[in-house]
C-alpha cells in the first residue's frame, strides 16, 4: 500500500465537515504520569509496572472518574531524573487545584493514589496537553507532533505531548487542564492562535470541542452561543437548565453583562451513517451530533 492509499481518519473527517461540537469526553479530573520510552497503544494500562502499584493506580482513578495520561516533553528532551506525575482537579466553582510528585520506582506512583483524595493546590498555571499517540492511531502522530512543537516553542513549561485523549478523527487534539477544554482540528499556527487566547479569557467557537464538565448537547449548545456572540472567557457563562424531549435538547444559558443575561437553545441529536472513524479501527461505526436549531435571547 502506498502513502497515496492509506486511510487517515483525520482526512476523511475534514472531507465530511464532521462537526467538532459536542464532542469532548465528560470528566473533570485528570492523572499525568511522565513516561519517557515508547508508548503501549492502549497507554497506561499497557505499561510494564510493579502489578499491585499499577492496580492502586487504576482503582483510585476509576473511583473518580478520573482520565489517566502518560506524557512527556515535546521530542522526549527530557531532563535527567525522576520522572513527573500530577493529578489535576477542576471544580464546579471554577477553581481547580493541581498535586505534583516524582517517581523513579514503579512504587512511587502510589503517591497518585494518596494524591487523588486530597484537595491538591490552588494558583498553579494550567496544564497544555497535545495528543500525540502515534501507536493509537496515526494521525495523533501526524497531527499531533507538528503542534506539540510550535506550542513547546512558544509554552515550554506548560506544554506536554500525552496518549489518547479521544476523537482521534479531530487531531490535532489539544486539552488545556484542568481547566477541561478540549480543542481540534488544530494545526501549528492555529494552535498557537488557540492557546494564546485561551490563557487570555477568549475561547473562540471555531475549533472548540467542548467543555468537560458538560455533556455532549449542553457543549453543543455553549458552543453555538459562543459563535453568535464571540469569545468568551472559560467562565463567563454558565448551564443552568437543560431539559429533554426524545431526540431534542433545551438549554438555558446564563452570561455575565455586558451580554444578554440569558439564552434559550434549542438542540436536536441524531447519529451519522456508518464511517471508519479512527485509522487503525476498521469496523465502521456511526456517531452521535448535536445540531442547535435556534437560539433565543432574553
Amino acid at each position: 500500500m502506498t502513502a497515496a492509499d492509506r486511510f487517515f481518519c483525520a482526512e476523511a473527517a475534514r472531507t465530511r465537515a464532521d462537526s467538532l461540537a459536542g464532542t469532548a469526553p465528560y470528566g473533570s479530573v485528570w492523572v499525568l504520569v511522565e513516561y519517557r520510552g515508547g508508548w503501549p497503544p492502549n497507554g497506561f494500562d499497557g505499561l510494564d509496572l510493579d502489578p499491585d502499584t499499577k492496580g492502586l493506580v487504576f482503582s483510585a482513578a476509576q473511583a473518580v472518574r478520573a482520565r489517566v495520561l502518560l506524557i512527556r516533553r515535546h521530542g522526549r528532551n527530557s531532563p535527567e531524573g525522576p520522572k513527573r506525575w500530577a493529578v489535576l482537579h477542576y471544580e464546579n466553582s471554577g477553581a481547580y487545584r493541581q498535586q505534583w510528585g516524582t517517581w523513579s520506582r514503579d512504587q512511587d506512583l502510589a503517591q497518585v493514589a494518596e494524591a487523588l483524595g486530597a484537595p491538591g493546590e490552588l494558583g498553579c498555571p494550567p496544564v497544555v496537553l497535545v495528543c500525540a499517540h502515534g501507536q493509537h492511531d496515526t494521525c495523533c502522530a501526524v497531527r499531533g507532533r507538528p503542534v506539540g512543537r510550535a506550542l513547546s516553542e512558544r509554552w515550554p513549561d506548560l506544554v506536554w505531548e500525552c496518549t489518547h485523549v479521544g476523537g482521534d478523527r479531530f487531531a490535532a487534539n489539544v486539552v488545556v487542564a484542568p481547566d477541561g477544554v478540549y480543542y481540534g482540528g488544530l494545526d501549528a499556527a492555529s494552535s498557537v492562535a488557540v492557546i494564546e487566547d485561551h490563557l487570555a479569557g477568549r475561547i473562540h467557537a471555531e475549533y472548540l470541542r467542548g467543555y468537560t464538565d458538560l455533556f455532549p448537547p449542553q457543549q453543543a449548545a455553549l458552543s453555538a452561543v459562543l459563535r453568535r456572540f464571540g469569545p468568551a472567557g472559560r467562565h463567563d457563562y454558565e448551564v443552568v437548565e437543560t431539559s429533554r424531549e426524545d431526540s431534542r435538547w433545551r438549554i438555558r444559558i446564563t452570561g455575565r453583562s455586558p451580554r444578554p443575561t440569558a439564552f434559550d437553545v434549542e438542540v436536536h441529536s441524531h447519529r451519522t451513517p456508518p464511517y471508519q472513524l479512527t485509522c487503525r479501527g476498521l469496523s465502521m461505526s456511526s456517531a452521535a451530533v448535536y445540531e442547535v436549531t435556534s437560539i433565543g435571547v432574553g
